[in-house]
């Protein structure tokens, strides 16, 4: 049995059509339903009563930790490969159905079984909102992965993912296309990158780093394994233990890290602090990795290692309002530059918090005074913030207006406690820091993929993995163009060169394919006047331009990270 949970600001689904040879009798109509956790249940072979049992006594315990009162059982065959039977299956979810009806206090909802339905999740943005469970074992998977030899039938498994039938705008069809990334099923969810979808990766990171090193980050990197001590210091081991990597090694139980958090701590906690070196900003970008259900995967969106642009700010009490508006300045630099708009929420204490409510009430209004200072609207979403502190997220809108939750701000009193975090006040007493989690893109995976669909793959020139492409006509403008492509390497401008004897319009339009923002051609009228004609990705051309005067152009439109092309 696999399960997905989303905790949810609200569902809604509409049953469709019966999609199995078995399916309820139920009458067709809307259902929406609000706080509520879902769980997404696939039921395979073998899976019985004990084991749907175990799941739920599992769920009512995360429902006591979300102070969470509803829940929906969603039928969901997308998790596994190996399921059981539509009857036997009915049936463990009926029975499922049953046990949790029987959890005091707690209303429960089935979506019909058997039916395709139109489905609508609003997922609340916190750190335990997504979860995955799996009980069980199918053994016929762990006999091929674990007994299998090394012979020539095992090769089938060496090949990249399928991404036929998808849509032309989806970001895995324009990156198999534009020969950006690629997924391999050896490494299941985890990204490829090749050299032009790395030139992307690249460039977001420096954009980052840029802005974080005028605002005094320092970027560190910490080992991609601790043992498992660790992470019940921090409290992963008890909220995140099933979506982490955990396995022995010749120094005990060691995890691969799913957070930053933990071991940037073991940083600061290295030594002694004053209040006079607070606040103490950190920028990291190293890789995580998560446990998550196949069913879940959805190309970059959802993988199994990322990368975050990761930030921890070690602060006193009284500079968390500088450092929060400090932040709301980057994040306003970040979208601005894709030309994305956002919207703030403010998340309060929930029921289910740590800490005393005084400390939690000051720092919300410093949440809240900061989103005021700097003119930023914002809605306010009642009991929603960690339970460990208030928080502030941003939903980002995109070209076709989708919303994805992005940039986040999070003030945290209890880590530094767990962690016996201390500093010397200028009273000369002992003081425990304040954290601030903050990430301006979140998963930089997952950000990648948002923006080849927010661009369609029409990537700005800055970012665009080659931003020039030269072309000649004929043999004699050949070494022309090459001196071109030359010049345009040395201005540090990103050119590809095509000399080969295939027709101007096959390299126009293998240009206009790869969506390369410039296309300078040259042929023998270039050559005699040394100057270079110029055609745009959007098919328009200008002719007899200057080399000189264009490279000026473009590297300025480069540097201003400017959304609309020069020519």
């Amino acid at each position: 049995m696999r399960i997905l949970q989303f905790d949810v600001n609200n569902v809604s689904y509409e049953p469709i059509k019966p999609e199995a040879s078995v399916y309820e009798d139920i009458t067709k109509e809307k259902v929406s339903i609000d706080d509520v956790l879902v769980i997404f249940t696939t039921v395979e072979e073998g899976d019985d009563r004990e084991m749907a049992k175990k799941a739920i006594q599992d769920t009512d315990s995360f429902l006591k930790k979300l102070a969470r009162k509803k829940l929906l059982i969603y039928p969901f065959a997308h998790l596994s490969g190996s399921l059981a039977s539509p009857k036997e299956a009915m049936q463990i979810l009926a029975y499922m159905f049953e046990e949790a009806k029987a959890m005091h206090g707690i209303e429960v909802w089935k979506a019909p079984f058997g039916w395709n339905k139109k489905l609508d999740l609003d997922i609340k943005a916190h750190p335990l909102a997504e979860q995955s469970r799996s009980y069980g074992h199918n053994a016929a998977e762990h006999k091929t992965y674990t007994k299998a030899k090394p012979t020539s039938v095992n090769t089938a498994i060496v090949r990249k993912s399928d991404w036929s039938g998808l849509p032309a705008t989806d970001h895995r069809t324009i990156g198999e296309r534009l020969d950006l990334y690629s997924f391999q099923e050896i490494s299941p969810a985890m990204v490829y990158w090749h050299p032009k979808g790395h030139v992307i990766y690249r460039m977001l990171t420096s954009f980052i780093r840029s802005l974080e090193e005028k605002q005094g980050y320092m970027e560190i990197s910490t080992p991609g394994m601790n043992n498992v001590a660790l992470w019940y210091v921090s409290g992963h081991a008890e909220h995140y233990k099933e979506n982490m990597f955990l396995f022995d090694s010749d120094f005990g139980s060691v995890g691969l890290k799913p957070m930053n958090c933990p071991s940037t701590i073991l940083i600061y906690k290295s030594r002694k602090w004053s209040y006079r070196e607070l606040p103490f900003r950190t920028a990291i970008f190293d890789k995580l990795y998560r446990k998550e259900l196949s069913g879940a995967l959805t190309g970059l969106f959802r993988v199994k290692e990322l990368t975050q642009d990761d930030g921890h700010i070690f602060v006193t009490e009284e500079q968390i309002g500088d450092e929060v508006s400090m932040f709301l300045s980057l994040v306003k630099d970040v979208y601005s530059a894709f030309g994305m708009k956002f919207a703030a929420k403010l998340s309060t204490m929930p029921d289910d918090h740590i800490g005393d409510e005084a400390i939690w009430e000051k720092a919300t209004e410093s949440l809240k005074s900061a989103l005021d200072a700097n003119n930023i609207k914002y809605e306010i979403k009642e009991k929603e913030g960690a339970f460990y502190g208030p928080k502030i997220d941003f939903d980002v809108f995109d070209s076709i207006g989708r919303i994805w939750q992005c940039a986040t701000i999070q003030i945290d009193y209890q880590m530094p406690i767990r962690f016996g975090l201390e500093y010397a006040g200028e009273d000369g007493k002992v003081h425990t820091p304040v954290i601030i989690h903050r990430a301006a893109l979140g998963s930089l995976e997952r950000f990648i993929g948002i923006l080849t669909e927010h661009y369609q793959g029409k990537f700005p020139t800055w970012i665009a993995p080659v931003q020039v492409r030269v072309i000649s006509i004929s043999e004699q403008a050949a070494d022309y163009a090459g001196k071109i492509y030359l010049l345009l390497k040395e201005a540090h401008i990103r050119a590809e060169l095509d000399i080969s004897d295939k027709t101007l319009e096959y390299k126009i339009r293998d240009s206009k394919m790869q969506e390369i923002p410039y296309t300078i051609i040259v042929g023998k009228r270039e050559v005699e006047n040394e100057r270079i004609s110029v055609r745009t990705r959007n098919n328009l051309q200008k002719n007899g331009i200057g080399l000189d005067e264009f490279m000026k152009a473009v590297s300025e439109e480069i540097n201003l990270r400017s959304e609309k092309l020069s020519y």
